[in-house]
C-alpha cells in the first residue's frame, strides 16, 4: 500500500517540505532518479517502517557485500604485490564498508545479519593483517642481511 501526496497541505496549511524530507527512513534509488507511479513522476520515495525496510536494505547491502568480497579475495590472492599495498587496500576498503553500514543501515538489518557480515571481514581482515606482518619481518630479513655482509 502506497500514498501518493502531490500537495503538502494540514488542515489548509502549507507545510514546509523540509519537515518531510527530514523524517527519519530508508531512502529508496532508483536508476533514472525518478519513480513512476499512477503516471506521477515521484522523485523520492522515503520507506519509514522498519519491516518494509529491511528486506530493501538487505538486498541492497547483500549486494554491495558480495562485491567487495570477491574484490577482496581478488586483492589478497593477488602474489604480484610485494610492496603490501594491495592489503592496506583490503583493510581500508573493510574499514570504509563497516562504516557506510554503521551509518546508513545498521538502523534496518537484522543483528543476524550483521554478525554474519562482520565474522566474514573479521577473518579477511586478519589475514591481510598477517600477510602485512610477514611482509615486513621479510623486509627486516632482507635488511639485517644487508647489514651483517657490510660489516664483514
Amino acid at each position: 500500500m502506497y500514498s501518493v501526496v502531490l500537495k503538502y497541505k494540514n488542515k489548509n496549511k502549507l507545510i514546509d517540505k523540509s519537515e518531510i524530507i527530514n523524517l527519519k527512513g530508508f531512502m529508496m534509488a532508483s536508476k533514472n532518479k525518478i519513480f513512476k507511479i499512477n503516471n506521477c513522476q515521484i522523485k523520492a520515495i522515503k520507506v519509514y517502517d522498519k519491516k518494509l525496510a529491511n528486506p530493501l536494505v538487505n538486498k541492497k547491502v547483500n549486494k554491495k557485500f558480495t562485491k567487495l568480497i570477491n574484490y577482496l579475495t581478488d586483492l589478497l590472492v593477488d602474489d604480484n604485490d610485494d610492496s603490501g599495498e594491495s592489503l592496506q587496500e583490503v583493510l581500508n576498503q573493510i574499514e570504509k564498508f563497516r562504516l557506510e553500514i554503521k551509518v546508513k543501515y545498521r538502523e534496518y538489518l537484522n543483528q543476524l545479519e550483521l554478525e554474519k557480515m562482520s565474522k566474514q571481514l573479521i577473518t579477511l581482515q586478519k589475514e591481510a593483517k598477517k600477510r602485512i606482518l610477514e611482509l615486513q619481518n621479510k623486509y627486516l630479513e632482507i635488511l639485517n642481511n644487508k647489514n651483517s655482509t657490510r660489516s664483514r
